[in-house]
């Protein structure tokens, strides 16, 4: 599905660069966001060289657009092909969201209905970029708040429809399953069941945090804590289904030091060693 390990890695933060270079091997890929990377040189560029010379290199892309109602960007999708044709990743994912307006671009990944509408328009746009960047592309599922009376398809089967017509590959976000089933009221272990595992092409873990509303708690997909447990037992539950697969740990935000965050990589390695043997914790 991937050329990368079906190991652990981590997201690259510069902030670690020394700590990496120091210290023993303790990840075996790093994904960086594309868009960080889309100047022409400088400090970025030095520092990801030397990592891309010893580890395996997955792209994540935050800002095309996938589920935007117009075109995609030409020049966008053209710098993303710059940063693909230099590094030459193991593999490229973008999420299945949308995040511009027109001519502006919002800072966030925002949710779509899931109609046949939208479905070909998706399509379509995974159809371009496949192309220009001569690559098969994953596609992640997204983390929502809010569902949409306009959508006649389950989320599951929407992307089902996306690897049947464009060969996508996917990238399952198990925190996003968690966060959104949670939110609406939904069995994420009933989600995963009903999920096309066997186009999974890598997985995602990241940390949540939640807000307390008069109608309940409301989780938000916020890169900025460990794991949760819950997370931690639906992600054994995948593993026990599909083997081990490439496995990335995501902290953005509050950045831990770097040995809290490779004690997350290695958590999540012994879950793909023992093939997906944990107590469940959200059971």
């Amino acid at each position: 599905m991937t050329g990368l390990p079906a190991s652990v890695g981590v997201g690259f933060k510069p902030d670690h660069f020394t700590a990496i270079r120091n210290d023993a091997r303790r990840v075996d890929f790093f994904e960086i966001h594309a868009e960080n990377y889309m100047g022409a040189g400088g400090l970025p560029h030095a520092q990801l060289t030397a990592l891309r010379d010893d580890y395996a290199l997955s792209v994540h892309g935050v800002g095309l657009s996938i589920g935007g109602q117009r075109g995609l960007d030409a020049d966008h999708l053209q710098r993303l092909k710059t940063v693909c044709d230099r590094y030459q990743p193991d593999s490229f994912s973008e999420h299945l969201a949308w995040s511009s307006h027109g001519a502006e671009y919002l800072n966030d990944l925002l949710p779509l209905p899931y109609t046949q509408e939208t479905l070909q328009t998706i399509c379509d746009h995974i159809n371009q970029v496949q192309e220009v960047l001569g690559r098969k592309m994953l596609l992640e599922n997204p983390s929502t708040y809010v569902l949409f009376e306009q959508s006649t398809i389950s989320e599951t089967d929407f992307l089902k429809a996306i690897v049947q017509r464009t060969g996508c590959g996917l990238l399952l976000d198990v925190n996003n399953v968690f966060v959104s089933c949670t939110n609406h009221g939904q069995d994420p272990y009933d989600y995963i069941d009903a999920f096309p595992l066997a186009s999974v092409g890598e997985i995602h873990l990241g940390g949540h945090s939640t807000e307390e509303l008069p109608s309940g708690p409301l989780l938000i997909d916020a890169h900025g804590s460990p794991v949760a447990d819950p997370v931690w037992s639906l992600f054994a539950h995948v593993i026990g289904q599909t083997g081990a697969l490439p496995t990335l740990v995501e902290w953005d935000n509050d950045l831990p030091d770097w040995p809290i965050l490779a004690a997350e990589a290695r958590a999540a390695a012994d879950i793909l060693a023992q093939g997906g043997a944990r107590l469940d914790l959200a059971s």
